[in-house]
Formats: C-alpha cells, structure tokens, sequence
C-alpha cells in the first residue's frame, strides 16, 4: 500500500532544502486515468503528488531538456539540484545519462519509487470506455484497485499491466538517495522470450511484420521526443545538409528512420517503453530496441542502466570481449 502522506511530507522537506530547485513528480490528470507530470516548487505544491499504477511516464527525460536550455544573457546558471522520482526502469534512465555524462551526479536527487507495475492505457480505455470523471487507482494485495467517481473496483494486475512490466527484471530503483517504500519483487527474467518468438520467424516473414508496422508510422516524432535516451542537441535525422534520412512519409524513409534510432539505441535502451506508450498508431517499437538489447547483452555482456561505473560497449575496451560474431 502506497502512503501518500508520507510521499507529500518527503516532497515537501525535499523543496524546502537550499540545495534542491525543485521536485520532478506525477499528479492526477483533468480526466479519466490520465496522470500529467507535475513540478514541484513550493512545499504546499506538493499535496498534489502521487505514485499510482497510473503513473507511466518517464520523468528522467526533463533532467536533460528541462535543463539544458541557454542561460539569459547576464544571468547565472542556477546549480541547485533537481529532485525527480523515479520507478526502477526510470532510474535505469538516470544511470545511463550518468554514465553519458548527459548530466552529473551532483545535479540530481533522486527519490526511489518501487513499482509493482503500471497500467496499459489502452487497456483500461478498452475495459472502461467513456470513462471521464477522475479515477485513482492502487496497488493492493497483487491487484489494481480504481476507485471511479460512482465506485471502488479490483482487477487482477496482469489483465491491466503494460507488457514492460511483466518482462520487468527492475521494479526497484538501482540508484536512489532515498526510497518511498520498501522494495517490490521482480516480476521478469533474462529469458528475452518475447524477441525469441519474433526471431523464430523466416526472413521474409519478419520483413512483412515490419513492414507492415513501420508503414503506419506518420514520422511525428513522438518516439524520439518522449525517449529520456534521445537528448542530443540537434539529431542527425533532422539535418537537411547532408540529408540523412529524407521526412517523406513512406516505407523506405519510416524504416531508415526507425533503424537508425534503434541502432543510436543499442547498449542505451533502458526498456521503460515510453516509445511504445506514446506512439500513435501502436507500432511495437520496444520489440526492434529489446532484439538489440539481446545481441548487446549476449556479445558484450553489457546492461545499460544499472552500473554508475560501467563503460558503454561501443566506447570501452576488453581484452577478453567474444570476437567470434565479428567477421
């Protein structure tokens, strides 16, 4: 069971230090099962904050555009920390920026959420359509619960969760100042089941999948925009001279496009789904980003996100690094 109370009075004494500029968190949306990000500036700011099932989105992704915008001329850069809460697939985020150097660890306060899972949109918009009115929702006993305007529910947390989480092997934060609850028990594994299915199909049946999906893709962007991964200054697919990938909208462009973000990802995925969750016309990218994962993890034994000290794989050297996929 969550304690909101105790969340509130952490936030609070958190904004209230000298050292902190302000608190990155989640509060209730305007409607339905939406939940919005919420910054946190003053302590009374802060009896809006929760930590629900409903809380999906990837806070880590403000550490490096929030923050990394131009100094007013004659102003000085204001150094104070940046609090953020973070699920265990978010703090994966913030190791990896750290490892980066994206942003310096000196510049973060990092408040651990474990998380028992949250919910697929999508799904709960397909169970309860037309649901307008505010809705909260907890975690209790290994279901969902969601409390509607007219009344309390229960679901089993499996027929709601999102499919990251049930293939999550870290609900717990990896890195964290400090924890808003005790720790939660992972629910996946090391098996990649899920990209061994697609890597039983036949080369042509797996161009077909792919085809199929990325042929739907409307290049707005969103997969790049959410993902805490993506923070470079200017992207090379948005360079016109030289152009790199043309913004036309086909089946050539959208798969350049899509791979040359995949592969920007290989070693830096952290798997939190945000692309996936964001996207408008549903094409599974996490399934492209976790084959990926897969080679990297099986011919480096590299995991981004969970070493502060780790060297990413395309920047470090082994002597003992397997040579033998290398042609």
């Amino acid at each position: 069971m969550i304690n909101l109370e105790k969340i509130r009075d952490i936030a609070k004494n958190t904004v209230s230090r000298d050292d902190i500029k302000y608190l990155i968190g989640w509060r209730q949306g305007t409607y339905g099962f939406r939940v919005s990000p919420h910054f946190v500036r003053k302590p009374e700011e802060a009896e809006e904050l929760i930590f629900s099932p409903l809380c999906s989105n990837n806070l880590a992704t403000y550490l490096t555009l929030a923050e990394k915008r131009p100094v007013p001329r004659g102003q000085q850069p204001d150094t104070r920390k940046v609090a953020v809460m973070v699920k265990g697939c978010d703090s994966r985020a913030v190791v990896q920026q750290l490892v980066e150097q994206g942003i310096e660890r000196e510049s973060v306060y990092i408040i651990g959420c474990p998380c028992e899972g949250v919910v697929d949109q999508s799904k709960l918009e397909e169970k309860y359509p037309g649901t307008f009115g505010q809705v909260e929702a907890r975690w209790e006993n290994g279901k969902i619960s969601l409390c509607f305007p007219e009344g309390k529910t229960e679901v089993v947390g499996e027929e709601l969760l999102t499919q990251k989480c049930l293939t999550c092997r870290y609900p717990n934060p990896v890195l964290a100042d400090i924890n808003l609850r005790e720790e939660v028990a992972a629910r996946g594994n090391e098996s990649f089941a899920d990209v061994a299915e697609l890597e039983k199909k036949s080369t042509k049946d797996k161009w077909s999948f792919w085809q199929d999906k990325f042929s739907s893709c409307i290049r707005c962007y969103s997969c790049r925009n959410v993902c805490p991964m993506c923070y470079c200054q200017e992207c090379i697919l948005d360079k016109l001279n030289p152009t790199w990938v043309n913004r036309s909208v086909n089946i050539s462009e959208n798969t350049a496009y899509h791979l040359a973000r995949a592969f920007h990802l290989a070693g830096r995925c952290i798997e939190c789904g945000e692309c996936e969750r964001v996207c408008p016309v549903n094409i599974p990218i996490t399934k492209l980003n976790r084959k990926l994962t897969k080679e990297v993890t099986e011919k480096f034994g590299f995991e981004p996100g969970v070493d502060v000290e780790a060297k990413p794989p395309l920047v470090g050297y082994r002597p003992d690094d397997k040579e033998n996929f290398i042609l």
